[in-house]
């Protein structure tokens, strides 16, 4: 299964219990297919060293495993699916890259809504954990 996970997901992860740090236990264990892009991996270091004061050494640490698990694909810019220039544009560009089953995001604002992009279902944590198991 090649499920491409959002940085907010990621993000909560690495910080915080629950469904988002159960879907990265299981992509670190290599329970799916992660794929990641230089722009993901960007996002959630900037995320992790200005909004949760991670030190730089441990931002690479994770940036390493992250890396380490997951596949890197380089996405073409496509057309815009979110007005403005709106940085979700790029991560849906990876699911499409990567021909993803799932986008694992909370954004409730801008992706959840699609439901599907190019074949790649869009869902919250709990709705994906539900999905693996009845796989």
């Amino acid at each position: 299964m090649r499920v491409v996970l959002d940085t907010n997901v990621i993000i909560s992860g690495l910080n915080f219990p629950g469904n988002e740090r159960l879907v990265l236990e299981l992509a670190l264990r290599g329970r799916f297919e992660l794929y990641l892009t230089e722009f993901i991996l960007e996002e959630v270091a900037g995320v992790l060293g200005r909004k949760f004061n991670w030190t730089g050494d441990r931002i690479q640490q994770a940036l390493r495993t992250l890396s380490d698990t997951g596949q890197m694909v380089e996405p073409p810019r496509l057309p815009e699916v979110i007005e403005g220039g709106h940085a979700d544009n790029r991560i849906l560009e990876c699911a499409a890259e990567a021909s993803a089953d799932y986008l694992v995001t909370g954004d409730r604002r801008h992706l959840l809504p699609l439901e599907e992009y190019r074949g790649t279902r869009i869902v919250n944590a709990p709705r994906f954990l539900s999905s693996l198991e009845a796989s």
